[in-house]
Order: structure tokens, then C-alpha cells, then sequence
């Protein structure tokens, strides 16, 4: 599958994965400060998100393929690979799967394991359930959601999603097909090999989602992996993005040093 990709720079090109119910546009300011500074950035929409087109199945090693088959098409592999979340999981399929296409690897507060998910469950849940009727307002829609999703900016980050400009408004990403992958989304799968190339594993010190027990797993699966971590929860770039962007700065002028 061709994904929705917006570029922006001209440079060794740096990848940007989105996580689940998210856009590539939620990379922006990461996006628009690495295009300035001399590499080609390249924001995609996954699979059933954003502008990409809906399919059936959230495997994460079709998922890798889709970015394989859209960075060849962009002329952009080998690449950089920044993924995080749902994306970061993808990131390390593709990694594992297509270890030719990947440069370097950043994991943001994702590790290679299942994760329970009943909070994404309900958050889905309350997306599906909303009336969609001609007239509907943000604030309503809003109100909404907010029994099930009691944090306003996480309420704001979903609607993102709901195109109000449409009669009467509608989602653009693929809940129906979101749903039904969840199982996959929240798994992961056995996937063969191992990637051999540089490897940083950042953690928001607020999340929990990368534990102490996981390191042993990433060292299998990418025996160079570092571990880092900034001062930020799960969404750490779009909450510290300054760290964020200070840490891909680095890990990006490694790979330029002789």
C-alpha cells in the first residue's frame, strides 16, 4: 500500500511514524525544525490514519511493508526510522524485516511486547459511538467524548481525526478497520532476524510503557540498542519537543561523524 507522505527538506532522509489515532502531521515541529537543518523529512500517514487509505488488518509486518513500498516510491531507502508508539513498533518490524532499508533506528516509548488495552479500547469505543449527525459541533462532539476520555488535550488529539468540513462530519481514519486490528495493534508479532545498526530506545521517564525487563528482549532483537530517556509521559515529543528534538540531533550527527 502507497501511504499519504508529506516531505519537507532536502538531505539524508529521516522517517517519521506516527502512533495510534495519529497523523504524520503530529510530527510537525519535529519535522519542519530537521528539514531546516539539512535532511529530507518524510512524515507518513500509516495505514487506516490520516489520509492513507483503509484496509483490513493492522499487522504490523504488512504495516512495515506499506513504508517499505512508499519510501521506495519516494526514492528514500535507505532511511533514518523515528517511530513512535504503534509506529515505533512498526519501525522495528521493518527494521527486523527489511534491515537494508533502515539507516538508523529510534524506538519513542515502545517496546517489542503486548500491551493491554483497554483504555485505546474505550477510547475507540467513544469515537464510534458519536452521533454524527449534519450541524455537529467540536464543542459537542467534544463533550462528548469527554466522559470516556476525561483529558482535554488527549480529547483534541482524537478529534484531530473527525472532519467537521463534511455534511454531516466524519472520521478520516479507519475505525472500523482500527477496531478490528486492535489484538494486532496491541500484540507483536515473532518476526525472524535481528537488526545489526544503530539503535536508540527513548523513554518519556513519566511513561511506564518501556520497563527495566524489557532491555533484555531489545538487546535480542537489536543487540546495538541504547537506552535514553527525557523529561516527558508517553507522548514525549509532543510534549518536551525540545528534548526530543535535542536527542534526535544527536543521534542524527552520529550517523554523520566520520
Amino acid at each position: 500500500m502507497k501511504l499519504v507522505v508529506t516531505s519537507l527538506g532536502d538531505g539524508p532522509p529521516v522517517v517519521l511514524l506516527h502512533g495510534l489515532f495519529g497523523a504524520g502531521q503530529n510530527f510537525g515541529t519535529v519535522q519542519k525544525a530537521l528539514a531546516a537543518e539539512g535532511f529530507r523529512v518524510l512524515a507518513l500517514d500509516l495505514r487506516n490514519h490520516g489520509g492513507s487509505p483503509h484496509a483490513e488488518g493492522m499487522a504490523y509486518a504488512d504495516m512495515a511493508e506499506d513504508v517499505a513500498e512508499t519510501l521506495q516510491a519516494e526514492g528514500a531507502w535507505p532511511a533514518t526510522i523515528i517511530g513512535h508508539s504503534m509506529g515505533g513498533k512498526v519501525a522495528m518490524a521493518l527494521a527486523l524485516m527489511r534491515p537494508e532499508g533502515v539507516t538508523r533506528l529510534l524506538v519513542a516509548d515502545i517496546a517489542p511486547v503486548h500491551y493491554p488495552a483497554p483504555l485505546f479500547n474505550a477510547y475507540l469505543a467513544a469515537m464510534r459511538g458519536l452521533e454524527l449527525r449534519p450541524g455537529l459541533a467540536r464543542r459537542e462532539a467534544d463533550a462528548a467524548l469527554a466522559p470516556a476520555v476525561p483529558a482535554a488535550p488527549l480529547r483534541a488529539f482524537l478529534l484531530q481525526n473527525l472532519d467537521f468540513a463534511q455534511v454531516p462530519p466524519a472520521w478520516r481514519i479507519g475505525l472500523e478497520e482500527i477496531g478490528a486490528g486492535m489484538p494486532e495493534i496491541a500484540g507483536w508479532p515473532d518476526l525472524p532476524g535481528r537488526y545489526d545498526g544503530p539503535v536508540l530506545v527513548l523513554a518519556g521517564d513519566r511513561s511506564d510503557y518501556i520497563q527495566p525487563a524489557h532491555h533484555p528482549l531489545f538487546q535480542s532483537l537489536f543487540p546495538a540498542a541504547r537506552h535514553a530517556s527525557i523529561p516527558a509521559g508517553h507522548w514525549l515529543h509532543a510534549e518536551n519537543p525540545q528534548a526530543f528534538l535535542t536527542v534526535v540531533r544527536d543521534f542524527l550527527a552520529a550517523q554523520a561523524a566520520p
